[in-house]
């Protein structure tokens, strides 16, 4: 099998890996970036990013992907198309497989490899993913101001998203598959005390309803098999996330959920010289913006360790 040396290697693409690389890049340390599964991470499927510094008219992710992409090859990063199969960090250098065939030897591994957020597994659902279906309020709450939309889930984050939507939107509804809430008791009396907020509690979503246009609206069938449309200009999709970390488990201790656990204030993980940044370390914020910084973090925290090896 084909191996190669490389002092950085940076696992994933997204604003944490790309940022990452730009940093690396610019102390001179050649870094060798594999953008995964899906180059530019999730952000790729968004239409429209307006709270993105720089950016004053916005800009879709992939033409946000694409420019972060450019400056760091522009410094000198090698971002290459593949995806790492498996990952060794019982020992300096660190061996890490590329599509099954190739073996990279590093010194230093930044990952970056995202979350993936949880979809209802509906067609329907698929069809109008950026076109009214979101797995994020915070993002894309803004494009429905004053309309009526939808929520999934029965959770923290679905009744965060509850509430953050119900600040900006007509009407709110919650579905709900059981007939109670899992989230904790602050957040039910959050969205059970707003006005705008209806719960469906027992309700499940059938199908997404739309046009060219987008989303118009939300077939629902509750516990007692009667169906019901909801007229919705966008549905939210709260049922959690996956974070990317299937081949680290056993080489880097994870948080019960799966994420990587990183010492507090840093991108460090559990191996000395191997970095986390973005989603797969952050199941709180999950922004482009958070991301790009802890990216900027992991290449800081990167380039002091492999300067104190070199010392």
């Amino acid at each position: 099998m084909e191996t190669e040396q490389v002092k950085c290697l940076i696992v994933g693409s997204g604003p944490a890996g790309y940022t990452a690389a730009i940093y690396i890049a610019r102390a001179s340390m050649n870094p060798v970036l594999y953008e995964g599964m899906e180059p530019g991470g999730q952000l790729t499927t968004t239409t429209e990013i307006e709270n993105f510094p720089g950016y004053p008219s916005g800009v879709t992710g992939t033409a946000m992907m694409e420019d972060l992409k450019a400056q760091a090859k522009r410094f000198g990063a090698d971002v290459r198309f593949g995806i790492v199969t498996h990952a060794d960090f019982s020992q300096r250098p660190f061996r890490l497989t590329v599509d099954g065939r190739k073996v990279v030897e590093a010194e230093t591994v930044i990952i970056a490899t995202g979350a993936t957020a949880k979809y209802l597994g509906l067609a329907s659902e698929q069809q109008f993913r950026g076109m009214g279906v979101s797995a994020c309020a915070t993002c894309d709450g803004f494009f429905y101001r004053n309309k009526d939309v939808a929520v999934v889930g029965g959770g923290d984050t679905a009744c965060e998203e509850a509430s953050y939507l119900a600040s900006i939107c007509h009407k709110v509804y919650l579905v709900v598959r059981k007939n109670h809430l899992r989230a904790s008791k602050h957040m039910q009396h959050r969205v059970m005390s707003a006005a705008n907020i209806e719960i469906l509690f027992e309700h499940v979503t059938e199908q997404v309803l739309g046009d060219e246009s987008g989303v118009t609206g939300m077939l629902l069938k509750d516990h007692k098999g009667k169906e019901r449309v909801i007229d919705v200009a966008g549905m939210f999709v709260a049922i959690g996330h996956h974070p990317n970390t299937e081949i680290f488990k056993g080489q880097l201790e994870l948080t019960a959920e799966g994420y990587i656990k990183t010492v507090p204030g840093t991108s460090k993980t559990s191996v000395h010289g191997v970095f986390a940044a973005g989603d797969v370390q952050d199941h709180v914020y999950r922004q482009a913006i958070t991301a790009a910084g802890s990216g900027c973090m992991a290449a800081i925290d990167c380039e002091r360790f492999l300067l104190e090896q070199e010392a």
